[in-house]
Parts: structure tokens; C-alpha cells; sequence
């Protein structure tokens, strides 16, 4: 129970992720490869600042502002200089390597003998429950702090997820999302595209940014090979949520994002549960990414037979 506990943790954290790929690739299709150096370059600037002192929910915060100052120079180099989104977003992660070795000083940044979100989320636990209390849930003992821990970041989640669904609507979100579907059209309403797609791109790697500061406080360091594959990890997450949500509203489909993060962590724990080597967690994930792509054909292929006979 602490294994599932600690995975559904992890999956709201990256829920975060998923969010941050979800306005990339479906509001504004642009395949934003940013986000490997962006949830590295969140989590090294919150443990840099832990570190040096800084609050920790101040250092969360700014790493979000320079998730959204790296994707803001994605869409810039894209807008201003006509380079493919692609290799706009390979640029900058590139660039993002040294950039997060530079902030963090060294490869590795231990937060262990830090206060951060989830040692305070732990000190409150001790201060309502008791240090080491535990939990009977469903004839499982569970500590405390964990159950507590996966409400912060469910309440964080909820948050996230109502105020996104808040600004999609108002005048700016809708002109963001109009632009994803039909530029042509918003343009000729007066709108500046390349505004809005600079302004997407920089709020979606500002999420993955966050998403990668709490991960980072959350499992005790920040490396700068943690981004690696996490972008496959998101677009998994958003793929998921959309099979499992067939509704195309907007408020669904966020909440989509949110569940299918959620399960495709679950998924990951399950399969190194039962025994699978961790050296093969990106091979697994790729495996996931894989059948969650080509399942809806395949369900979609065998409703139409199933129609014609």
C-alpha cells in the first residue's frame, strides 16, 4: 500500500507534466521537445535556491517563471526566425544542459538536509497526527505523512487544473486556443499569433518546469539527467487520459491529463512490481507510449467491422 500510495504521489507531481504537454501539443500542435530541458532546468533552480536559503514555496515559484522564460525562447526562435518547432525546441534543450549544469554547480544537488514543500508537508503531518503515526486504510497500515502528502499534492493538482481550466476561458485562453486550431482565421480577427504561441509555449514548459520542482524536493535532489525521456513521459499521460476520457470538452480533457499521468504511474510501478529490471524504465515507458498510440485505431478499426457485419 505505501508502493501504491508513493506511485499515485508521483503520478500527481507529473500530472503537472502533463498538463505542461497537453497545451503544447494539443491547444497549440507544436511538438515541444523544450520540456526535457525545462523540467530539469525547474527542478535545478528550486534546489539551487533550497540550498542557498530561499524559501521553498518562493524557489517552486521561480523555477515555474524560468520554465516559461525557456519556452518563451522556444516560440520566440520559432516565430521570429521561421525555424521548425521541432528543431526550436531541440536548440534551447540543448543549450538547457549546460544551462541547469551552471545553476546547479555540479551534476547532482541533494535536498535531503533541506526544508522543502514535502518536509514541511511532513512537519504538519507530526503536528496533526503524530511523528510515525500510522494509518489503517483497507486493513493496510499506511504512515501517515504519506496519506497527507498525497492530499497536498491532490489539493496542488486541483488547483493547478481549475485555475488552467479558468484562463482557457477568458479572452486571452480562447485567443491562445483559436490560434492552435485556426490561425488563419484568429490572424484576421487582429490577433498576434506569434504572440499568443510565444505566450503558450512559455505557460506550457512553465508547468513542466513545476513539475520538475517538486519532483525534485519530493525524491530529495535534483539531477541534470532527471529530464530525459520525460517529454514521452507527458505525451503518455495525455494519450492515456484521452482514451480512458472520450469527451473533447475542455474541462474533460484537462482532467484527462490529470488521470491518465496518474495511471501510467501506476502502470510503470506495477510493471517494476513485478519484477521487471529498472534499467528497462524507459524501454517500459516506450512499450506504454507505444500500445497507447496505436490501441484507439485498433478499437476504432474493430468497431467499423463489427458496424459492417
Amino acid at each position: 500500500m505505501t508502493l501504491l500510495i508513493g506511485s499515485i504521489t508521483i503520478g500527481l507531481i507529473l500530472a503537472l507534466l502533463a498538463l505542461g504537454i497537453f497545451i503544447s501539443f494539443r491547444i497549440f500542435d507544436f511538438p515541444d521537445i523544450t520540456a526535457e530541458g525545462s523540467f530539469t532546468f525547474g527542478a535545478s533552480i528550486a534546489a539551487s535556491l533550497i540550498v542557498a536559503g530561499i524559501n521553498p514555496v518562493a524557489a517552486t515559484a521561480l523555477a515555474f517563471v524560468g520554465g516559461m522564460l525557456a519556452g518563451a525562447a522556444t516560440g520566440f526562435i520559432h516565430t521570429r526566425f521561421k525555424i521548425n518547432p521541432l528543431l526550436s525546441g531541440i536548440l534551447v534543450m540543448t543549450a538547457l544542459y549546460s544551462v541547469n549544469l551552471h545553476v546547479m554547480g555540479k551534476s547532482n544537488v541533494p535536498l535531503l538536509s533541506q526544508n522543502t514543500l514535502f518536509t514541511w508537508f511532513e512537519d504538519f503531518s507530526n503536528n496533526i497526527s503524530g511523528k510515525d503515526a500510522v494509518v489503517n486504510l483497507i486493513g493496510w497500515s499506511v504512515p501517515a505523512r504519506d496519506l497527507w502528502t498525497l492530499c497536498f499534492c491532490l489539493l496542488i493538482i486541483i488547483a493547478c487544473s481549475l485555475l488552467l481550466f479558468w484562463f482557457f476561458r477568458t479572452n486571452i485562453g480562447t485567443a491562445m486556443r483559436a490560434t492552435g486550431d485556426n490561425d488563419q482565421m484568429i490572424r484576421a480577427l487582429g490577433v498576434n499569433t506569434k504572440v499568443m504561441i510565444i505566450a503558450g509555449v512559455a505557460l506550457s514548459n512553465g508547468f513542466i518546469a513545476l513539475s520538475g520542482s517538486m519532483l525534485a524536493q519530493f525524491q530529495g535532489f535534483a539531477d541534470v539527467q532527471m529530464g530525459i525521456g520525460m517529454m514521452v513521459w507527458g505525451l503518455a499521460s495525455v494519450i492515456i487520459g484521452e482514451a480512458l476520457i472520450s469527451e473533447n470538452s475542455l474541462g474533460m480533457v484537462i482532467a484527462g491529463a490529470v488521470i491518465g499521468a496518474v495511471l501510467f504511474r501506476l502502470l510503470v510501478a506495477i510493471a517494476l512490481r513485478w519484477g521487471m529490471n529498472p534499467n528497462d524504465l524507459k524501454l517500459i515507458t516506450a512499450g506504454f507510449v507505444f500500445i497507447a498510440l496505436v490501441l484507439p485505431g485498433i478499437m476504432k478499426k474493430t468497431k467499423k467491422i463489427k458496424l459492417i457485419q
